[in-house]
C-alpha cells in the first residue's frame, strides 16, 4: 500500500514537472512522517527515498536514533528556541524560521557544535491568523540581520499555504513566494542563496511545483492519514 502511495506521488511529481519543463531532479520529495512509526518510514525507506521531515523535536530525534544514518531529515515544524539544541547538527535543513530571535538561537549552537546550519525562512504568504511565519514585507529585512550571524546559512523559502479542497486556489501563494525569491536574490546578500522553494504538501504539491517548488512535502499522500491519538 506505501509503496503505491510513493509511486503514485512519484508519477504526479514527473508529470507536474513535464507541464512546467522542469528536470525532475530539481524537485525533492521529502515524505512528512510526522505521527507514524518507525516501520512505515523504514518502509519508504527501503522504496528509495532518503529526505524524512518531521513537525516535533522529540519526535525526530527519537527516529534519528532509530533509522539508517544516511537520511536527510528535514525540521518542518515550529521550531521552539529551548529545543534547537537536540537538532543541530542532525538534520539536513531546518525549514521553519520565522524570527530574528530563533536564528540567533540556531547561530548560537551551531557555532558551539562547529556546524553550518542551513534553514528556509518561513513565509506566511496568505497571511492566516493560525499559522507562523514572517509577513511577505518583514522578509527581507530578516534575512538581512540573519546573513549577518556565524554558521547559519539561509537556502530560501517554505511556505505553508492555506488548505483548499480546489489546488488552483493556492497557485497565486506560490506565484508569490518565487517572486519574493527572486526579488531577493536580486540584492545579492553574502551568505544567502534562495535556491530552494518549500512549498507544496499532498493537497497542492503538483501546482506547487509547476510555479517553482523545489522541494515538496508529503505526507498523507505517501503515509495515508495521520493519527493523532496516540
Amino acid at each position: 500500500m506505501l509503496k503505491e502511495n510513493l509511486k503514485d506521488v512519484q508519477s504526479k511529481v514527473l508529470e507536474a514537472c513535464k507541464r512546467a519543463n522542469r528536470n525532475p531532479q530539481d524537485v525533492t520529495l521529502v515524505a512528512v512522517s510526522k505521527t507514524k512509526p518507525v516501520e512505515m518510514l523504514q518502509e519508504i525507506y527501503d522504496c528509495g527515498i532518503r529526505n524524512f521531515g518531521e513537525n516535533k523535536v522529540q519526535e525526530l530525534v527519537g527516529k534519528i536514533e532509530s533509522l539508517p544514518k544516511d537520511i536527510k531529515w528535514h525540521m518542518i515544524g515550529h521550531l521552539q528556541t529551548n529545543k534547537v539544541k537536540y537538532i543541530v547538527g542532525n538534520v539536513e535543513l531546518i525549514h521553519s524560521v520565522d524570527s530574528i530571535h530563533l536564528a540567533k538561537e540556531i547561530s548560537k549552537q551551531s557555532v558551539k557544535k562547529n556546524v553550518t546550519s542551513h534553514v528556509l525562512i518561513e513565509v506566511n504568504i496568505a497571511e492566516e491568523e493560525s499559522k507562523f511565519g514572517l509577513k511577505k514585507e518583514d522578509v527581507l529585512n530578516t534575512i538581512t540581520e540573519i546573513s549577518k550571524m556565524p554558521n547559519i546559512k539561509v537556502d530560501g523559502l517554505m511556505t505553508i499555504a492555506p488548505y483548499v479542497v480546489n489546488p488552483e486556489e493556492n497557485r497565486n501563494f506560490f506565484r508569490k513566494i518565487k517572486q519574493l525569491a527572486v526579488d531577493i536574490s536580486n540584492q545579492n546578500i553574502d551568505n544567502v542563496s534562495m535556491n530552494i522553494l518549500s512549498m507544496g504538501m499532498t493537497g497542492d504539491y503538483e501546482v506547487a511545483i509547476e510555479e517553482g517548488a523545489t522541494i515538496v512535502r508529503v505526507g498523507t499522500g505517501i503515509f495515508g492519514e495521520r493519527n493523532y491519538k496516540k
